[in-house]
């Protein structure tokens, strides 16, 4: 479980880092990440849709969990982080993807731009 945990907040990290950084702030590719571009290529849309959908609630969850637990008096506040990192996994793993599979997207959308921006995209449809 140790793992899992550490998995989960890798991904709750870099989901927070993937929305702070616009796509159209992207500087042109360098060498390693032409590498990272040639490995979001093999990720199906459908994929890429489940983890745009399970950031999105990641992203909801993670806000409405962190304004819980400072409002919380600290006899409360392991309670509620059990429950945070259920409601985390779960809103990852409903959208059918494993925490490691949603990390390593998230990773991919670090790394590439391009692919960011698709990954942003799909979170927001409505603003194209």
């Amino acid at each position: 479980m140790q793992l899992s945990t550490v998995s989960l907040a890798v991904a709750v990290l870099t989901a927070a880092w993937v929305l702070s950084i616009p796509a159209a702030n992207a500087q042109a590719p360098s060498p390693s990440s032409l590498s990272a571009q040639s490995q979001t290529h093999n990720i199906p849309d459908e994929r890429l849709d489940a983890a745009a959908a399970a950031l999105e609630r990641v992203v909801s969850l993670t806000q409405d969990y962190q304004g819980r637990m400072f409002a919380a008096p600290p006899s409360k506040q392991d309670r509620i982080a059990e429950e945070a990192k259920r409601a985390l996994v779960k809103a990852v793993t409903d959208q059918g993807l494993s925490i490691a599979e949603y990390a390593s997207i998230l990773e991919a959308a670090q790394k590439d731009p391009d692919f960011r921006g698709k990954l942003l995209q799909r979170m927001n449809p409505s603003a194209n």
